[in-house]
């Protein structure tokens, strides 16, 4: 019998979640099932997406029940095993529960290959929000070259990832960020041909038609709210809009309406798409082979931000609306020796 720490959803958020909301328990694993594989936690993602299942509402996801542990990508080591695609001592991921230990069902796991990199990147470049990315960038939202392309977020995992896949495609890219830093990894380092600190700009607006005096052929939308609306005025003729995320309004007690913006769609005849990456599970592998390539030529490049701690996972969630993290944010729950 395995003894392991969980975080347990305590209670639902009102507004911007707080650690009263969370709950660290101790909990006994049973016995591994048929087909079942005990792990070791390595590293835990925690993600925006994540504010939406402490809710009580109908989404995409399934909301957490209040008192049972939560979940989150994980990379592990398989510690005991009796599903044999697996053996005690390798590296692999899946959607499993914030802790330090855990039983899974092993059809529901992907190795995890270091040679490709780090394994904390299956959790982020090459893992969910890479994937993400990819597909929303290059299958809904479709750069050309000579494009002007817009990403919000643009020093998250993921919108990261998309500005640099516009501009292998070709495009000039320009990105939001909410510090300086960021501004100067997006422009020094990732090749970004702009950027804005949204937080130190007194007209957004202008701002934005001053980096985009083309206009905008392609926003790749990950936060909503006024970042969204000064984009809005400058879409292109023909001009796609991919919508990835609305981390602007994840913790408001109410949605609002704002201003209404669908007549620019009938000016600009521009396309708006949601995307959710679970609708690309059967083209994963082409993803990862195709960024992971990138990667390796140094085409695409990452940052991490590792919190260290089991104990800490509920401070590293709540820092991603802070704004804390660069690249993506992950939480080191065990040791790895390569």
């Amino acid at each position: 019998m395995v003894s392991t720490r969980q975080w347990h959803l305590a209670s639902r958020p009102t507004g911007e979640p707080t650690m009263d909301n969370f709950d660290l328990v101790t909990v006994d694993l049973d016995d591994l099932g048929p087909g079942e594989v005990l792990v070791r936690t390595l590293y835990q993602s925690v993600d925006p997406y994540m504010r939406g299942r402490m809710r009580d509402a109908e989404s995409y996801e399934e909301p957490w029940d209040v008192g049972e542990p939560m979940q989150a990508g994980v990379v592990a080591e398989v510690v005991e095993s009796n599903h044999d695609g697996y053996e005690s001592g390798d590296i692999v991921t899946g959607e499993l529960l914030w802790a330090e230990h855990a039983i899974a069902d092993g059809d529901e796991l992907r190795p995890v290959n270091p040679d490709h990199g780090p394994i904390s990147t299956a959790l982020g470049t090459l893992g969910m929000p890479g994937v993400t990315a990819y597909f929303g960038m290059l299958d809904v939202a479709e750069p050309t070259p000579g494009d002007t392309v817009v990403v919000s977020a643009a020093a998250g995992a993921v919108g990261s990832v998309a500005g640099q896949l516009a501009r292998l495609a070709g495009a000039r890219v320009v990105g939001t960020a909410g510090s300086d830093e960021k501004v100067d990894w997006l422009t020094d380092e990732l090749g970004f041909d702009a950027a804005i600190n949204y937080k130190e700009t007194d007209d957004l607006g202008r701002a934005m038609a001053e980096a985009c005096p083309d206009g905008v052929d392609v926003y790749f939308d990950n936060v909503g709210g006024p970042i969204t609306d000064a984009v809005w005025p400058l879409l292109n003729v023909r001009s796609r809009v991919a919508v990835c995320g609305q981390i602007s309004i994840y913790n408001a007690t109410e949605v609002p309406t704002g201003p209404r913006k669908l007549a620019k769609l009938i000016e600009s005849r521009a396309r708006v798409e949601g995307l959710l990456v679970r609708d690309y599970e059967d083209r994963w592998g082409e993803a990862l082979r195709r960024l992971s390539t990138f990667i390796q030529n140094e085409e695409i490049r990452y940052r991490q931000h590792t919190v260290e701690g089991f104990e800490n996972a509920p401070d590293a969630f709540l820092g991603l609306f802070e704004g804390d993290n660069i690249g993506k944010q992950l939480v080191q729950v065990g040791e790895y020796e390569a």
